[in-house]
């Protein structure tokens, strides 16, 4: 089998204007000339290996970031944006936008931003007190999205918060546990913790330095709110530096990311990084069992699978997705080439929207994307009580899954027939950019095929996909 040749001009790029370097200074640690250094950042030449082991010894850096990153991403980004109707046939191959992705990937994010900003003004000039001119509608992203794309691209892995997370865990052992550190730690602080019967999850008061937590919540929740406090006030200076890093381009995005940052400390303290990634390749990436091991929901133990991408110590990369009733994703990420949609909801035929229907139970599915890449989807629902009755119940289910390759290590892939191709459903990104011409549940058509409307002759749908 020929091997594939690596190209990465853009991660060379990025490197060298890290460190400050010039093309000549960086060839000359590469060991290689200047005018093919020149070539491999234009993508003109494929990375060699004798540049790839120079990377690795004279700047320690992890090769295996070479042939990941934003690519995917993007691409996907792009092929969902363009799908967009106002574009009408005026789409490029795919293969020009791998090109952009991989050459131009500053472009490829300028045009993802403008036709952001495009959807969110057309959809604010199709509601009536936005039209009529209200004074605080401003064209630009959702503080909300505009953070989804911050974690979305720091491939959800925040290196300088997981490893002082991993730092505040090495005290539970003196401590008696991870809930007892984290109460010394806010006693430190001279912060009194109560456990009143309140509606509120947690409550805390800067001017008394009381925090209150709900006794109605379940006792992971309670350390998982300790831990996020612990965050806000003990690692105060080290998020607002990672804040400062992302820059934001409203107060309430760096907000929303800020409570991002001091829930993803709080889950990186619960679930340490070594500890965790052992662990979990211990246990076979069993849920329960990590999840009785360290303490956490199965939502949080699901979640921090998919962080698990620190350099030189990377878990499986796992896509990761919770959905409400409606279809509608709520969180997302994946460190696999699988990528959701930016905008409405997940394949339908995907398992995760069946969980519903199976309350308390994990539903396995093999599926296959429309490239050819096959998955293995693990699913749940993680439907929360509101703590009384008569208080609303937030209905949602979550997916875990990634590439069939990595199943040997899943004790989810156990007894299921990897060779059967009809045991694979046939699954998409979304209908709109999905090229399945006969899928009973598609809602439009996709945008890069042609359509045939026989009035006389009705299908699985009212037109034939050519």
């Amino acid at each position: 089998m020929a091997t594939q040749k690596l190209y990465a001009g853009a991660k060379l790029r990025e490197m060298r204007t890290r460190l400050s370097l010039t093309q000549k200074e960086f060839a000359a640690k590469l060991g290689v000339s200047l005018p093919y250094l020149n070539q491999m950042e234009n993508n003109n030449r494929p990375i060699s290996t004798t540049v790839v082991l120079a990377l690795a010894q004279e700047f320690g850096m992890d090769v295996t970031e070479l042939s990941t990153g934003d690519s995917e991403r993007l691409v996907s980004d792009m092929r969902e944006a363009l799908a967009d109707p106002v574009f009408d046939d005026a789409v490029p191959p795919l293969a020009d936008l791998r090109l952009t992705a991989s050459n131009a990937p500053a472009l490829a994010r300028a045009f993802i931003a403008l036709h952001r900003t495009y959807r969110q003004t057309h959809e604010r000039l199709a509601s009536l007190d936005e039209a009529l001119g209200r004074e605080d509608a401003q064209i630009q992203a959702s503080p909300w999205e505009e953070v989804r794309d911050f974690f979305h691209y720091c491939d959800n892995y925040i290196d300088a918060v997981d490893r002082a997370a991993e730092r505040f865990a090495g005290r539970a052992e003196d401590a008696g546990g991870i809930r007892a550190a984290a109460l010394d730690g806010l006693a430190e602080r001279g912060i009194r913790v109560q456990f009143p019967d309140i509606d509120e999850t947690r409550k805390y008061d800067p001017e008394n330095k009381t925090l209150q937590l709900s006794s109605r919540t379940a006792p992971q929740t309670q350390v998982f709110q300790l831990l996020l406090q612990v965050a806000l006030i003990s690692q105060d200076k080290l998020l607002e530096a990672t804040l400062d890093f992302a820059k934001f381009h409203s107060d309430e995005a760096r907000a929303i990311a800020k409570i991002g940052l001091a829930n993803y400390f709080a889950g990186a303290s619960l679930m340490p990084y070594a500890k965790f990634l052992a662990t979990a390749q211990e246990y076979r990436h069993d849920l329960e069992l990590l999840s009785n091991r360290f303490g956490a929901s199965i939502e949080q133990v699901a979640h921090r699978l998919s962080t698990l991408q620190r350099p030189g110590a990377k878990g499986i990369p796992f896509f990761f997705v919770r959905v409400d009733q409606a279809g509608t994703i709520t969180k997302r990420h994946s460190a696999t080439r699988l990528q959701f949609a930016r905008f409405g909801g997940a394949c339908p035929l995907w398992n995760v929207h069946r969980a519903f229907e199976t309350p308390g139970h994990f539903l396995r599915q093999l599926a296959e994307t429309p490239d050819g890449v096959q998955y293995i989807s693990l699913a749940r629902d993680v439907s929360k009580s509101g703590g009384s009755f008569g208080a609303p119940v937030r209905r949602y289910a979550i997916a875990l899954g990634c590439e069939v390759r990595h199943a040997e290590a899943l004790v989810y892939a156990d007894n299921l027939d990897f060779n059967n191709a009809s045991a694979y459903e046939p699954i998409g990104i979304s209908c709109r950019i999905c090229e399945r011409p006969n899928c009973h549940q598609r809602s439009v058509p996709p945008l890069e095929r042609r359509l045939t409307i026989d009035a006389h002759t009705r299908g699985t749908l009212p037109y034939e996909v050519t």
